[in-house]
């Protein structure tokens, strides 16, 4: 049984997920575009993937380069979401949206003003329905604005965190032996 792409999506709307522009180099110029589709997957070695449509401009790079970098947007970054997503705006996506960049550590471009850049050579590629994934591992990682609030994506919309509130996580306490 297939669940059309409309219901797919209205259910997969419901999942908050956080707003990060992925990085590359082509040639010399820097490249990017907005991503949500991104997880940590193990932190020994430290690995994290992105999910990209096969059909992406910037995979051709990735695949390339071998290398990418994952920066995380703050809440007063949406104008580079928009804009790396392909919204047309001046300057645009081409121009790298007017964003001011530095090389990181390994080479590859990283936004400045993010809240987090993590600096990735690719280890694995794995075609999986219409996007690839790049399982990175993570070379080198920048925590810039650590108490900046970050830009969440849901329902189609941006979400800001207005309301919120921490609580401790219940359960198995995490200790540097385990």
């Amino acid at each position: 049984m297939t669940v059309p792409a409309a219901e797919f999506r209205a259910a997969i709307g419901q999942f908050a997920t956080g707003v990060t522009i992925v990085t590359a180099l082509d040639g010399d110029r820097p490249v990017g575009i907005t991503v949500n589709a991104f997880a940590s997957m193990s932190l020994e070695p430290p690995l994290v993937a992105v999910a990209l449509d096969h059909r992406r401009f910037i995979v051709p790079t990735i695949e390339a380069f071998g290398r990418y970098a994952v920066n995380v947007l703050a809440e007063d970054q949406q104008w580079l979401s928009d804009c790396f997503a392909g919204a047309n705006v001046i300057p645009s996506r081409e121009a790298f949206c007017g964003a001011a960049w530095h090389p990181g550590r390994t080479g590859v471009p990283l936004i400045s003003g993010t809240t987090a850049s993590l600096e990735c050579r690719v280890v694995e590629r794995i075609p999986l329905g219409d996007h690839l994934i790049f399982v990175g591992a993570v070379e080198a990682v920048t925590v810039s604005e650590p108490d900046a609030p970050p830009l969440l994506y849901h329902r189609r919309r941006y979400l800001r965190i207005e309301r919120a509130s921490t609580a401790q996580v219940e359960g198995k306490p995490e200790s540097a032996g385990n």
